[in-house]
């Protein structure tokens, strides 16, 4: 399997400084700033890039197991809210907050939501946050 590879650099102090990332495939990249980081200014951070990769393989995930089971999905929307707060004087991840949607033909709520679960506790990105004190998922059928 390959390795993925971004990018990033830091110029400056930290409240004036300012950043860029950048991913190796060149598919995106961004400027971030303490602002938006910190203050809520328009703009990426750190988090967002979190949140997004969380959204994308919970997604996967669940595209996956669904297949698996006979139950291939026709759609799989997910939105992940990466909360970041001070604790103990330090930014820390608090939590991670999933909402997912499916159509998925022939398959019921609570099917929808064990099979949700499960791409949640198996999804590598997941994996790799599971020092995050709380991760919720709503997972709904559209």
């Amino acid at each position: 399997m390959p390795t993925s590879q971004a990018s990033a650099v830091w110029e400056g102090k930290l409240k004036d400084g300012k950043g860029s990332f950048r991913a190796a495939s060149g598919a995106f990249s961004g400027p971030y700033t303490f602002a938006t980081r910190f203050e809520g200014a328009k703009g990426t951070n750190p988090e967002e890039l979190i949140a997004a990769a969380h959204a994308a393989c919970l997604s996967m995930a669940l595209a996956a197991g669904l297949e698996r089971s006979g139950k291939p999905a026709a759609r799989i929307e997910t939105t992940a809210a990466c909360t970041m707060e001070m604790v103990q004087g330090a930014p820390q991840i608090t939590k991670m907050a999933l909402t997912v949607r499916g159509t998925v033909p022939g398959l019921d709520q609570a099917g929808f939501q064990k099979a949700a679960d499960e791409a949640k506790r198996g999804c590598p990105v997941s994996k790799a946050l599971t020092g995050i004190p709380q991760i919720t998922l709503d997972a709904k059928l559209e």
